[in-house]
C-alpha cells in the first residue's frame, strides 16, 4: 500500500529533532521517517506544517466535553471525553473514575470493555483511581466512598485486566495490602500509590511488591521531610518509580516542579497528566462530583472549601507550561507527555515517540506551539481550521 506523507519544518521523533523531514504512515502504522527530499516516489504527501511530533499520551482523565466518567459510566461517555481532548494534542488516554460505588466501578468497566470493542479513537485502557485509598489524604474524593480493598474488590479488577491495553489503579497502602498489589501487578495491571499519608519505607516496600507509578506527585501524598521523606521523597528516590505532574501552577509550585525534576532518580520518569475534569473544551462555569457542587474559576476548579478537585488543564497547555514557565527544554516536555508516559504503562512497542512499525499517532503544531492537527491511527481526527 501506497505511504501517506506529512512533511515537517521541525519533526521531534521522541529522542532527537530533525528538519525538513517526513512521516510516512499506512495502514495504522509508521513505516518510516525520511528527508523530505528523500520520499519514495510514490509517497502521496497529505499536508505540509511547521511542528510534528509524537501524540500526547494522558494517563488520567476524569471527563472532558461536557462529560464527567463518574456521572454516568458508557461507552460513548469515553468517546465523547476521548474526542474532547484530541483537540488539544492527546492521541491515547485514560479515561479515569474518581473513587465511586462498587457498582459504578463495575459499569466503568464494563464502558470501558465495550469502547475498547467500539475500537474507540484514543481509548487505550481505564484508570481506577480509588477507592482504596487513605482517609487522611482523600482531597476531593468523597470520604464516605473510600473503603478497604476486599476479596471482591480485587477479583473485579482481575476479570478486566486482559480486556485493555492498560488498566491502572492507584491504590493507597493504608487500604491495600501488599499481597494485593503484587496480585494486581501479576495480572499485567499498572498499579500506582497516591492519595496516601503512608511513610518512604512503606511506599518503597509496596514499589518492590510491585507499585510502578505514583499519582499526582506532591498532591494528596506525604510530603518530603527531612526526617520522613513521605511518598514524594519514595517517588523521587526510587529510580522505579514513575511519576504524574500536573502542570498547572496550581496544583505544584514552579519552583517544586524544577527540583523535582532535577531530583528524580532514573530510569523511571516524571510524566505530564491533566487530571482533567469535565469543563475541558467548554465554557461550563461548574459541575457535580458525587453530589457536591465543584466551581470553575480562574483556572482552578475547586470545591467549596477551596479543595482542588481535579484540573482545568489539557495536555498542549501543559507541555507549553514546562517550556515558558519552568524553562524546559521543548524535546523534553514533549517526552514529558509522550515517551515517558508511555514508557510509565509500558507501552513503547506501540506508541510514544515516532518510530517504524508504531502506531501512527501524532500531533501537528504551529511554530507558536498553537494547535494544528490530532492524527490518531493514520486519521485526522482534529484540525484546528
Amino acid at each position: 500500500m501506497t505511504s501517506k506523507a506529512i512533511i515537517a519544518g521541525r519533526l521531534f521523533d521522541g529522542e532527537e529533532w530533525h528538519h525538513d523531514y517526513a512521516v510516512l504512515f499506512s495502514n495504522g502504522v509508521i513505516d518510516a521517517l525520511a528527508p523530505a527530499a528523500q520520499l519514495p516516489a510514490d509517497a502521496e504527501i497529505v499536508e505540509t506544517v511547521d511542528l510534528l511530533a509524537p501524540g500526547f499520551i494522558d494517563l488520567q482523565v476524569n471527563g472532558g466535553g461536557g462529560v464527567l466518567l463518574n456521572d454516568g459510566p458508557s461507552a460513548d461517555a469515553i468517546a465523547r471525553i476521548c474526542a474532547a481532548h484530541a483537540r488539544f494534542g492527546t492521541t491515547a488516554l485514560l479515561p479515569t473514575l474518581i473513587t465511586d460505588t462498587p457498582a459504578i466501578t463495575k459499569a466503568t468497566l464494563e464502558a470501558g470493555r465495550q469502547a475498547a470493542a467500539n475500537r474507540v479513537p484514543g481509548f487505550i485502557g481505564l484508570h481506577l483511581e480509588g477507592p482504596h485509598l487513605s482517609l487522611a489524604r482523600k482531597g476531593a474524593h468523597d470520604p464516605n466512598l473510600i473503603r478497604p480493598m476486599r476479596q471482591p474488590d480485587l477479583d473485579l479488577i482481575l476479570a478486566y485486566a486482559s480486556d485493555f491495553e492498560t488498566l491502572l489503579t492507584t491504590v493507597a497502602p493504608e487500604n491495600v495490602t501488599r499481597d494485593q498489589v503484587t496480585a494486581m501487578a501479576d495480572a499485567g495491571v499498572v498499579v500506582s500509590l497516591g492519595h496516601s499519608d503512608t511513610g518512604y519505607a512503606t511506599a518503597v516496600d509496596y514499589a518492590r511488591a510491585g507499585a510502578r507509578m505514583v499519582t499526582h506527585l506532591f498532591n494528596a501524598m506525604s510530603p518530603l521531610g527531612h526526617r520522613e521523606p513521605g511518598v514524594v521523597g519514595a517517588a523521587l528516590d526510587d529510580g522505579g518509580l514513575y511519576a504524574g505532574l500536573i502542570a498547572d501552577g496550581f496544583h505544584v509550585a514552579c519552583a517544586s516542579i524544577a527540583i523535582a525534576l532535577r531530583a528524580k532518580a532514573g530510569p523511571a520518569r516524571i510524566f505530564l497528566v491533566t487530571d482533567a475534569m469535565s469543563p475541558i473544551g467548554t465554557d461550563l462555569e461548574g459541575f457535580t462530583l458525587n453530589g457536591r457542587q465543584i466551581h470553575r474559576h480562574g483556572g482552578r476548579l475547586t470545591l467549596d472549601d477551596g479543595t482542588l478537585a481535579g484540573a482545568d488543564i489539557d495536555m498542549l497547555s501543559s507541555v507549553r507550561f514546562l517550556h515558558e514557565r519552568i524553562g524546559l527544554p521543548l524535546e523534553e516536555a514533549l517526552r514529558m507527555a509522550s515517551l515517558y508516559p508511555a514508557e510509565a504503562i509500558g507501552v513503547t512497542h506501540r506508541r510514544g515517540a515516532l518510530k517504524s512499525g508504531l502506531v501512527a499517532d501524532f500531533v501537528t503544531l504551529t511554530d507558536a506551539l498553537d494547535m494544528d492537527s490530532t492524527w490518531i491511527g493514520g486519521h485526522k481526527v482534529f484540525a484546528a481550521s
